[in-house]
């Protein structure tokens, strides 16, 4: 893959989520494949990673259905090479169960074969 082609995919997958459109991006630049790897287990996991595009899905359905989001923001994409790319988002988020608000920030590392992303890592702080 070129670094254009790269180019490419890393900004459509910032501009989807800029605009709240996680879901046609799933559907448009991830593998069926894809595999998610948190930073640590997520609640209700056994495993801090998540397979197949079901199970992304689900992760954001999981969020959706979670946190209240007040504001968020996407930084990048940053490219490395010709296969990855990173972002940096920023979250103002209030945990609809327990009322606790929360400012996160996250990086992700996005790693791209055939045009789609197959992997995605997530670093981050609260």
């Amino acid at each position: 893959m070129s670094v254009e082609q790269l180019s490419e995919i890393a900004h459509k997958l910032v501009a989807y989520c800029r605009d709240h459109k996680e879901e046609e991006c799933l559907n448009a630049l991830y593998s069926e494949n894809a595999v998610s790897v948190e930073a640590a287990i997520m609640p209700g996991k056994d495993s801090p990673e998540t397979v197949g595009l079901g199970g992304i899905r689900g992760k954001h359905e999981w969020w959706n259905n979670t946190m209240e989001v007040h504001s968020h923001s996407a930084d990048g994409p940053f490219l490395h090479g010709t296969d990855r790319f990173g972002v940096i988002f920023e979250f103002d988020a209030t945990n609809k169960e327990n009322q606790e608000r929360m400012a996160m920030k996250e990086l992700a590392i996005y790693t791209v074969e055939k045009g789609k992303i197959i992997r995605e890592e997530f670093f981050y702080t609260m």
